[in-house]
């Protein structure tokens, strides 16, 4: 259950060309180490991730939605991670990420 302390992050991130396939990869790796995903993402005190892939005519991005207490110690957590699945994810990033653009949060209900 996800606390009203708790902060949501919405980021934009635009892939390097041809990456599609990669991301496909990706997603199906940490579904099929879910377990493994759900433990780093307690770790790190993140209650949601999500991930949407959206194609435009500029290219493709990733949309990216965190819930977490502080985002600086879920990243900070993160980078100091030695879990395959982190180490995984880093790798993922560098070969198809190629911007990063944090949205503007204009409404956020909880029940």
């Amino acid at each position: 259950m996800s606390s009203s302390s708790e902060i949501p992050v919405c980021v934009r991130v635009r892939l390097k060309p041809d990456s599609l396939i990669r991301v496909r990869e990706w997603a199906s790796h940490i579904a099929d180490h879910r377990d493994e995903a759900l433990r780093t993402l307690g770790a790190e005190g993140v209650t949601v991730e999500s991930v949407f892939l959206e194609s435009t005519a500029q290219g493709d991005f990733l949309i990216y939605y965190m819930r977490s207490a502080s985002h600086d110690k879920a990243r900070r957590a993160a980078e100091c991670s030695t879990e395959a699945i982190d180490a995984y994810h880093q790798a993922f990033k560098s070969e198809t990420w190629a911007g990063v653009e944090r949205l503007e949060l204009l409404l956020d209900l909880q029940r």
